[in-house]
């Protein structure tokens, strides 16, 4: 028995949006500006949960016209070759277009000299508090506190809405009967401590996964980022004007062309000890990136440090795949994934289609939030229009993993948890792979899912907690089945057995599957820009 087989309340609406980051945002949105009705569930509050909420991002923002082609092959040059050239322009369009809509909103953007706004990042609590008034505005019914733990389908595998349970209201059962569902639970950073991401499970992939969903991309989920050594604020932008030291307080020698971070990194994975100061900011500079990001230098203050003058110790954080490219594969132009029914928008799907096997930081994962997350909206939408007057057939529950509710071993959750952070979290495990620590990895693993996940379960509280840890133990399989499914370096994907780049690999790759993993190559080729241009070039 699963938490909707118990008498729940039951809603009936056309788009149920699962999330509520930015992509669920404007995914509800989208939906509603078409008339559709919405109702939009989240495991927090809309509009204060999630990593953007925690801090905010650049964009991947681009005029129209030669910089935008520019940005296109730039970033291709840098993605390993897997990325789609038609969704870079697709993604970079529909940014331009909704950050104009934003600003119609209100959002207070700031205006340069010659009194320009300057559009290129976002603030997160004001951009969501923004993208929470508009959904509010819109018509969309939000359930806060009300997380997803099951899909709901018919006899024929379409998806038709979701159900939870209400976290305030004595954990109630609810239900949300749905022509379309769109997926924007975020991506998963393995409890991690990443400030904002305690809300990244998995959860999404999951749910799906146990629809028949496929994945794509997972291998390029070793996102770490640099904090203070005792924090959980992950700001790159502040490590830009970052010097770095060893433990001695010497400066490390960085070839040309050598990223500090980059450096830093891989010292801190062998256990090294590194040290950084922001004394390459400009004087005039100190203060905005003070008022920007608070969150980050308030613990440095704290601890009696000032940043731009002395050093302090850095430590490595996981931020997985809500930094990294991996989710829920996408098949169409409308972000479909591979099941009837159910879209993907945010971190919760793929970002290799514009960002390949590098990190989309906070600007190309924010910019794919804002376009995923319409376009997810607006087809979600149509499917629901052209289903309007049709009878409605009866749905089951898909739930299985770590929901059931007489679980032997309820308490079990916090083991599986810990177990499963051991094999993703440390450096040696993630930021360098070989095919010893994989396999390890791979066996851990498939041992919990085997004989701790089927224990998980219970009511209430422990039974969103079981069904987190059966959450991260699946992501963390589908992660390292990637990983030794490719057999080179690329990426952020490194192996140092296997350190070069092998063309033949210039590919996507696909996995999914519960009781048993797969894993192979996308049929569907990518597109490159660069390759276009070439082409045409010889043509002339």
């Amino acid at each position: 028995m699963t938490a909707a087989d118990l008498d729940a309340e039951e809603l009936e609406t056309d788009v149920l949006v699962i999330g509520g980051g930015p992509a669920g945002g404007w995914a509800a949105v989208s939906a509603a500006e078409t008339g559709a009705r919405v109702v939009l569930v989240d495991k927090g509050y809309h509009g204060t949960s999630g990593a953007t909420a925690a801090g905010g991002n650049n964009l991947w923002y681009v005029p129209p016209g030669p910089d935008r082609e520019r940005a296109v092959l730039a970033r291709e040059a840098a993605a390993g070759g897997l990325t789609d050239a038609g969704w870079m322009d697709r993604v970079l369009d529909l940014t331009w277009r909704r950050v104009g809509d934003l600003a119609g909103w209100g959002y207070p953007f700031p205006v340069d000299e010659q009194g320009t706004e300057r559009r290129s990042s976002l603030q997160g609590p004001e951009y969501l508090r923004r993208l929470r008034r508009r959904v509010h505005r819109a018509g969309v019914r939000i359930l806060d506190h009300h997380p997803a733990t099951e899909l709901l389908a018919t006899a024929d595998g379409v998806v038709a809405g979701a159900a939870g349970l209400a976290r305030q209201d004595g954990m109630r059962p609810w239900r949300v009967r749905a022509a379309s569902t769109v997926l924007a639970t975020g991506g998963c950073a393995f409890l991690s401590g990443s400030f904002g991401t305690n809300v990244d499970t998995g959860d999404g992939q999951l749910m799906a996964a146990e629809a028949g969903a496929e994945l794509s991309g997972m291998e390029f989920s070793t996102a770490y980022a640099l904090s203070a050594a005792w924090g959980v604020h992950t700001k790159g932008l502040m490590m830009r004007y970052a010097s770095y030291y060893d433990a001695s307080g010497a400066p490390l020698e960085l070839p040309d062309g050598t990223d500090g971070r980059a450096a830093a990194n891989e010292l801190l994975a062998r256990g090294e000890t590194v040290l950084a100061r922001l004394d390459r900011a400009p004087e005039g500079l100190r203060a905005a990136m003070w008022d920007a990001q608070p969150n980050y230098f308030l613990p440095l203050q704290k601890a009696g440090i000032d940043p731009f003058t002395d050093r302090y110790p850095l430590r490595m954080v996981y931020e997985g795949t809500v930094r990294g490219t991996g989710g829920l594969r996408i098949v169409d132009e409308d972000c479909a994934t591979t099941v009837p029914g159910l879209f993907a928008a945010g971190d919760a799907a793929t970002r290799e289609l514009i960002t390949g096997a590098i990190s989309g930081g906070g600007s190309h994962n924010g910019a794919w939030a804002i376009s995923s997350g319409t376009l997810a909206g607006r087809a979600a939408a149509r499917r629901a229009r052209r289903l309007a007057g049709q009878p409605t057939p009866a749905a089951g529950p898909l739930g299985r993993a770590g929901l059931a509710s007489d679980a032997a071993d309820p308490g079990s959750a916090a083991a599986v948890i810990t177990e499963t952070q051991a094999q993703i979290l440390p450096p040696e495990r993630s930021y360098r792979r070989d095919q010893h620590g994989l396999v390890a990895a791979r066996e851990s693993l498939e041992s919990l899912w085997q004989h701790a996940v089927p224990r998980l379960g219970g009511a209430g509280r422990e039974l969103l907690r079981g069904r987190q840890a059966a959450a991260l133990v699946a992501t963390g399989r589908w992660i390292t089945a990637a990983a030794l499914a490719r057999p080179e370096s690329r990426g952020m994907h490194r192996r140092t057995d296997l350190p070069d780049a092998d063309p033949a690999w210039a590919r996507r790759l696909l996995v999914g599957g519960l009781d048993r993993v797969w894993c192979r190559p996308d049929p569907v080729a990518p597109v490159l820009a660069g390759a276009v241009h070439d082409q045409l070039g010889a043509a002339s």
